[in-house]
């Protein structure tokens, strides 16, 4: 995620999403204290949408290379 994106789908913590082998898609979060996988689908499919969101958010794959590179040049 850019650093200017200042309010962005992933402010409230990281999380995973997997869909196991012949299962339904999860949702898996943790903490300094605990992990937790969620499995309800309406808790799952929020997890979904913030996901993609996510993804309309940040950088593109090319983007991310020349952020990165400024960042190693110190040009930011």
């Amino acid at each position: 995620m850019p650093t200017r994106v200042v309010d962005h789908a992933g402010t409230d913590g990281p999380f995973t999403m997997m869909t196991p082998e012949g299962g339904e898609q999860v949702a898996y979060v943790e903490s300094q204290a605990n992990g937790r996988v969620i499995t309800k689908r309406e808790s799952v499919r929020g997890f979904a949408v913030r996901y993609g969101i996510l993804r309309a958010q940040a950088l593109s794959p090319a983007e991310s290379v020349c952020h990165i590179e400024k960042l190693l040049q110190g040009d930011l």
